[in-house]
């Protein structure tokens, strides 16, 4: 499967992008079959510069694009339709990782319980002694 998506170019701390088609399941630092253009957000306002007749021949060939291609290009006018919603960060745990933290977790809430309940009986015993 096809599709075209960003590859980051550009020195330490100045990203620049271009526009790549490639095997989806290559890397995108790797060989492109075709540079589709170059997208430099540094710049106020940002510059795209795309081959627009390109993106629309690869689309037809049935090339997907990533999310924030597909933003890019409805921003453009190149694609019709809804942007796609950002993706939140994934933090990769290790699944031993979280099974111990969960157990953390729930040994922290009993207890914070055991104290909340210790407290509470404490007061208990200093009412009934002032009642006395």
């Amino acid at each position: 499967m096809l599709v075209i998506r960003l590859t980051r170019v550009g020195k330490k701390n100045q990203p620049e992008y271009r526009f790549i088609v490639s095997e989806k399941h290559k890397d995108p630092w790797g060989d492109a079959l075709e540079y589709l253009g170059y997208y430099n957000p540094r710049t106020e306002p940002p510059t795209i510069n795309l081959k627009e007749e390109r993106i629309k021949y690869w689309l037809n060939h049935g090339a997907q694009v990533s999310d924030t291609v597909k933003n890019i290009l409805i921003d453009k006018g190149i694609l019709s339709g809804q942007k796609a919603k950002p993706k939140g960060i994934r933090k990769n745990k290790k699944k031993g990782e979280s099974e111990a933290e969960e157990g953390e977790q729930a040994a922290a809430e009993k207890t914070a319980d055991e104290n909340a309940s210790d407290q509470s009986k404490a007061e208990n015993q200093t009412e009934n002694k002032q009642a006395d």
